[in-house]
């Protein structure tokens, strides 16, 4: 599942780029995926002349494009039975540190989806989380981020112990791993989707720096040294994996200023501001990773770790800074709907 990228005051210049890396996207996907994209009436025309038959249109009203975090967490139990849960969503932190203050539509994304697939539906709400604030490795282990399922926008009235009851409550977990951060200024309050994703069991990628001067690397080493005293559900020691940052630091140009348009409330990007770029910010396909690209030094080195941890896949890097842009990336705009 996607959703076309339309917000002005996330996407620059009509989001012109955007929309052309998301085609990029989705048609990597589409391989070996049957894809859904969500796009409103009035834009479905352009959707259409970029993506053909690529894709099945629905017609599902949003605020904003990142389906990852908007749309359901659909499980399915050991019959094969299907359940999407549909968790509350306030923009990353609602009247606390929300990213825009109209997320109505966002917020109903999941049953909407839902209910046009057919897939019964597990309300959540007013539990707040999205989709990229959890990974999960399918075989009783979640791992999520204290920066981000501790901020004060999201359930400041449960306690850390009572977060992961309830995760593993509705989600059948049996552990929670709690990293300490997430990407430097990720103005997601650090989503896990960004800084670490499992790769098999008990075998985890980590966003990393070498750069010593660079605020990341702090970060980047309170998460290994954390990792290096935990084990997954099953009592395995995690093997992790370093998978570099961008080399360049990936800021917003005085040039990109120009394209945006912003809705009263909504956060604004302003000239030098450092964007939360990550190579592990991928999406796992049937057939494929696809994975972030930044005419970066860095990016070879991401292809070729990616190629030796996933041998049977095939591994499509994408241009994505116009992505980035938007505050997310490759994995943020995809939400996976399993058999």
């Amino acid at each position: 599942m996607l959703i076309w990228p339309t917000r002005p005051g996330s996407w620059p210049f009509d989001g012109k780029d955007a929309k052309i890396a998301f085609s990029q996207v989705i048609a990597a996907i589409a391989k070996s995926e049957t894809v859904y994209l969500l796009v409103e009436e009035c834009h479905r025309k352009e959707a259409e002349d970029a993506l053909g038959d690529l894709v099945t249109y629905l017609e599902i009203p949003t605020n904003d494009a990142w389906a990852r975090d908007t749309g359901p967490t659909v499980l399915v139990n050991d019959k094969g039975d299907r359940l999407a849960v549909d968790w509350a969503f306030n923009a990353w932190g609602g009247q606390v540190d929300g990213l825009y203050q109209d997320f109505h539509e966002d917020d109903q994304v999941a049953s909407r989806f839902a209910t046009a697939l057919n897939l019964p539906v597990y309300d959540a709400h007013p539990f707040v989380l999205e989709g990229g604030s959890i990974h999960s490795d399918g075989e009783g282990t979640l791992i999520v981020t204290e920066a981000c399922l501790l901020s004060a926008g999201r359930n400041p009235q449960m306690s850390k112990s009572e977060i992961e009851e309830r995760l593993k409550e509705t989600l059948g977990a049996e552990k929670v791993i709690w990293l300490p951060n997430g990407i430097y200024q990720d103005e997601t309050n650090e989503h896990v989707d960004n800084v670490a994703a499992f790769v098999g069991p008990a075998e985890i990628v980590l966003a990393w720096t070498d750069d010593t001067s660079d605020p990341q690397y702090a970060l980047s080493m309170e998460n290994l040294t954390f990792l290096a005293g935990e084990t997954d559900s099953k009592g395995r020691p995690f093997t992790v994996h370093k998978l570099l940052i961008p080399k360049q630091t990936q800021i917003v140009h005085e040039e990109d200023l120009a394209g945006y348009s912003y809705a009263d409330g909504e956060e604004e990007r302003f000239a030098g501001e450092r964007l939360a770029a990550s190579y592990v910010n991928f999406y796992i396909a049937n057939e494929a990773v696809v994975l972030p690209q930044f005419d970066d030094p860095h990016d070879r080195t991401a292809l070729d770790l990616l190629a030796q941890l996933f041998p049977n896949r095939e591994i499509i890097g994408i241009p994505a800074r116009a992505i980035l842009l938007g505050g997310g990336n490759i994995h943020c705009i995809t939400q996976q709907i399993p058999r």
